[in-house]
């Protein structure tokens, strides 16, 4: 009896064992396959890219500042005060004409030339000595070379004398002796008429020692 309910346990214990070892194969192998069919659709949906990353943009640098230029002063600008017209008033009454000054009068015409001298005046008579010098002179003690220069006239006296170069005293006696003492033959053209002539005279003036 002892043998038997031994050899009854030992049965059972081994029937167990093996269902226990039986259905753990069946799971592991359900599990096994169950995984691994999951893992294999996870890993076909899975789709993986190599993705570089991204550089980050380098800033780009700034243009360097102009460089910097002394300007000259602006030109100051002087502004002109504003001109004030006044209104124009307009009038009815007109401005009287004034009259335009007459034209000048013609130049007279020019004299005509003195004619040819054909013959010369000669001197008949007359003369200025040292007896002639005025005493005012002679107490200023002026003296010197007075140049007249006179006119003959046609009938052959002097009409008209003017000296310088001495006094004016002297200078002035020098044309009144020639006016008062000259005498001429007058002198003619080429048709033989009296003519004036213009001559030169010089008296020089010394004082009496």
């Amino acid at each position: 009896m002892a043998y038997t309910d031994q050899e009854m346990s030992g049965r059972r214990i081994f029937a167990i064992g093996a269902v226990a070892l039986l259905h753990a194969g069946v799971g592991y192998a359900l599990v096994t396959g169950l995984a691994y069919n999951a893992a294999k659709n996870v890993y076909e949906d899975l789709k993986t890219f190599d993705v570089a990353p991204e550089e980050p943009e380098k800033p780009e640098e700034p243009p360097p500042p102009p460089p910097k230029v002394d300007l000259p002063p602006p030109p100051k600008v002087t502004v002109p005060p504003p001109v004030v017209t006044s209104p124009v008033v307009s009038t009815n009454t007109i401005a009287p004409i004034t009259p335009s000054a007459p034209p000048a009068p013609p130049a007279p015409p020019a004299p005509p030339a003195p004619p040819r001298v054909a013959e010369r005046a000669v001197q008949r008579g007359g003369s200025i000595s040292d007896e002639d010098y005025p005493s005012s002179s002679i107490r200023n003690e002026e003296q010197g070379t007075s140049v007249a220069t006179f006119t003959i006239g046609t009938e052959g006296r002097v009409v008209a004398c003017n000296a310088s170069g001495a006094s004016p005293t002297l200078d002035a006696e020098t044309c009144k002796l020639i006016m008062r003492r000259f005498r001429f033959k007058p002198a003619k053209d080429a048709s033989g008429q009296p003519i004036e002539e213009t001559k030169f005279q010089r008296v020089t003036w010394r004082l009496p020692k």
